[in-house]
């Protein structure tokens, strides 16, 4: 199979022939179809997350079809589309696994990280992990949903109820959680790089009541912000946003260091917090509302070999919603 093989950080993907893998008890072989391509990819392939798999396979947004099944394999049948998300494998034994909070795991696994991922035209994926993608999606689209959908999906639970939701980073998470919110008749506030006309307008036309460089205040207090970029200034400036009581949440696995700033925008019980991978209930519960919302993904698409320019693109802020892969293999397993 072909493959795009990560090796050396801060070197270009290189394109590689690839015995197709096989799966182990209990895993899919998968035939990719669609492949998103997320910050956390660049975060991974610029070195910024320490101790991946070498050499590595990246991509954890994974739209594909089941072509075997691993002894044992039973959830799914041949045939049938699947989805593999970050989260690729937990011990199901310790503490946080036995409390729902698989996500935390001190031995998790995860796709395109410390697993191969689906930069490539075959992979293979444990059978918990992987969802059924609904209908309505084509490859393409469903691909942003197991990423960029699910963990904006619990940074918004994570930011609670509030009417005035603010979102620094109008990218792929935020185009998705932006069409969640106002299904939930929640007003959106939209931060983005400041000179960025193309994104504010962007923001409006997905239903933003306001949209501004994230150097600047919204009109009105917020009930809560999520914070999408990977900037750590950006802290500060939306805990000046929210009002009394306000949560601010870190939505990315990767973020810069958090200058000091003074006890006073944190007083009045505002908190922040941070959100840590994702939980196959996350999945369960996104993936029933999608549909419903509807949920329509933005997306500009590449070939496989055209994974380094993605890459780059996403790195200099030229994609207005997310990225993806189309895969087409030269023939089935």
């Amino acid at each position: 199979m072909r493959a795009m093989l990560f090796e050396t950080a801060g070197k270009p993907l290189r394109m590689a022939d690839l015995p197709i893998p096989e799966p182990v008890p209990g895993h899919l072989l998968l035939r990719v179809r669609a492949c998103a391509v997320c910050r956390t990819d660049l975060h991974v392939v610029d070195g910024e997350l320490a101790k991946p798999k070498l050499p590595l396979i990246p991509g954890h947004e994974i739209v594909g079809t089941v072509e075997r099944l691993g002894e044992g394999g039973g959830r799914f049948k041949i045939g049938d589309r699947v989805g593999v998300p970050w989260l690729g494998w937990t011990c199901g034994q310790c503490d946080y696994c036995h409390a729902g909070k698989e996500n935390l795991c001190d031995q998790a696994k995860f796709t395109g990280y410390t697993l191969d991922g689906g930069y490539a035209e075959y992979t293979v994926a444990d059978q918990r992990f992987c969802f059924p993608i609904p209908e309505p999606y084509s490859d393409a689209e469903a691909a942003p949903l197991l990423c960029a959908g699910l963990i904006g999906y619990r940074s918004l639970v994570k930011a609670g109820e509030g009417r005035r939701l603010g979102i620094y980073g109008f990218g792929a998470a935020a185009h998705i959680v932006a069409q969640v919110a106002r299904y939930q008749q929640r007003e959106i506030y939209a931060f983005t790089r400041p000179g960025d006309d193309d994104a504010k307008r962007f923001a409006l036309r997905l239903g933003a009541v306001w949209a501004g460089g994230s150097n600047e205040s919204p009109p009105e207090k917020l009930d809560a912000a999520i914070i999408f970029a990977p900037a750590g200034e950006l802290v500060p400036h939306a805990l000046r946003a929210v009002g009394k009581g306000g949560a601010v949440v870190c939505g990315g696995i990767h973020m810069s260091d958090i200058p000091s700033f003074p006890y006073s925008i944190l007083w009045e019980e505002r908190f922040i917090c941070s959100v840590a991978n994702l939980t196959r209930r996350d999945g369960e519960e996104f993936f029933m509302l999608a549909p419903k919302v509807p949920v329509r993904t933005e997306v500009q698409t590449f070939r496989l070999e055209e994974a380094n320019e993605a890459l780059a693109r996403l790195r200099a802020g030229q994609i207005q919603g997310a990225a993806v892969l189309v895969i087409a293999a030269k023939e089935s397993y």
